[in-house]
């Protein structure tokens, strides 16, 4: 398939080189390519505008993806900016949108819905409606697979409100967990902070893991300190989750 125009690399990539020709987005193919292929294709045949369209292989073997135009905050500075009530009741609903298109759908097979399996602002494309910034896509797709919907819920919950040693109210940022769950419909709300942690611990161990196994992208993210700062993020949940809890009860 051919692009307009030379290759310009897009920043933000941890794992994968990606590249923008025209409006196209290249990529190598994820591990479960063939899953993901389907699960957009599925958002495109329903209408969802909430992810890229799947256009093909090109001639070296890469995904090419429609781009979406706006502002991904892949820098952890540019995230206050996406922190607002606004953009995070927004986050929550088209999450819970993309949730109920896949229940029951045999993508989901016999789980409650598809995950993306790494929501988080770096992985959301922004844009300017009124007097701030709002989400209009998830992109990064490589990790979706059948789960629960309190799986992405949790990890959104983490990413968004940016849960770690860097907040400066821990009852703050309780209240932003709260306000995402409310936003998303999350009824069943006891396992929620299990489940951060949870998330937090495999992250961790698996960048690890992956490092010690000889994994170049884990090696680097280990190395830019990746592993210590969800460590870190760990011990700050487990040491505020009755906080948290409160919150959420």
């Amino acid at each position: 398939m051919a692009g307009n125009g030379g290759e310009h690399a897009m920043p933000g990539g941890f794992v994968n080189t990606v590249v923008r020709v025209g409006d196209t987005v290249r990529r190598l193919p994820p591990a479960n390519a063939e899953f993901s292929r389907r699960l957009l294709r599925f958002f495109e045949e329903r209408g969802w505008a909430g992810a890229p369209r799947h256009l093909g292989v090109d001639g070296q073997g890469r995904d090419v993806l429609s781009y979406i135009d706006g502002l991904v905050p892949w820098q952890s500075a540019q995230h206050e900016r996406v922190r607002t009530a606004d953009a995070l009741v927004a986050v929550a609903r088209l999450v819970r949108q993309f949730h109920d298109l896949t229940a029951h759908s045999e993508l989901a097979g016999d789980d409650e819905v598809v995950c993306h399996n790494d929501l988080s602002p770096k992985n959301t494309v922004y844009r300017h409606v009124g007097p701030g910034l709002v989400p209009v896509a998830f992109i990064d797709w490589d990790l979706a697979a059948p789960g629960r919907r309190i799986h992405d819920v949790a990890h959104m919950c983490w990413q968004y409100a940016d849960l770690g040693p860097d907040v400066r109210d821990a009852a703050e940022s309780a209240g932003l967990v709260r306000l995402l769950a409310d936003a998303y419909g999350l009824t069943d709300r006891s396992r929620l902070v299990d489940t951060i942690l949870w998330w937090q611990d495999r992250c961790w161990r698996g960048i690890e893991a992956g490092a010690d196994a000889g994994d170049q992208a884990m090696r680097r993210l280990r190395d830019q300190g990746g592993a210590r700062r969800v460590r870190a993020s760990h011990r700050w949940t487990l040491a505020h989750r009755h906080t948290l809890e409160r919150a959420l009860s």
